[in-house]
């Protein structure tokens, strides 16, 4: 009986702290996954910009006046093409 709280305090911290987080993990890796050629993304920095070319572990983004940047697909954020079509 006394290994009851102990037990309901690992559930509990389960339940909020890990499962979401793991949850959200997956949820990353899968927008990873799909990006594609044409995506108007974030990245971790804040560099917006549009990708141009796709490969294995690397994008290619124009963030502007013809410049383009390689960057891991570990350093994309975030999809921004909602957030520009609500801003104009």
């Amino acid at each position: 009986m006394s290994f009851l709280p102990l037990l309901l305090i690992i559930v509990v911290f389960y339940l909020f702290f890990i499962r979401p987080q793991m949850k959200k993990s997956k949820e990353q890796k899968k927008f990873r996954e799909n990006l594609k050629k044409g995506d108007k993304i974030v990245t971790i920095g804040g560099l917006h910009g549009k990708i141009l070319e796709v490969s294995d572990t690397t994008v290619v983004i124009e963030a502007g006046n013809d410049l383009r940047l390689t960057f891991e697909k570990s350093a994309v954020a975030m999809d921004n093409s909602s957030q520009l079509q609500e801003n104009k």
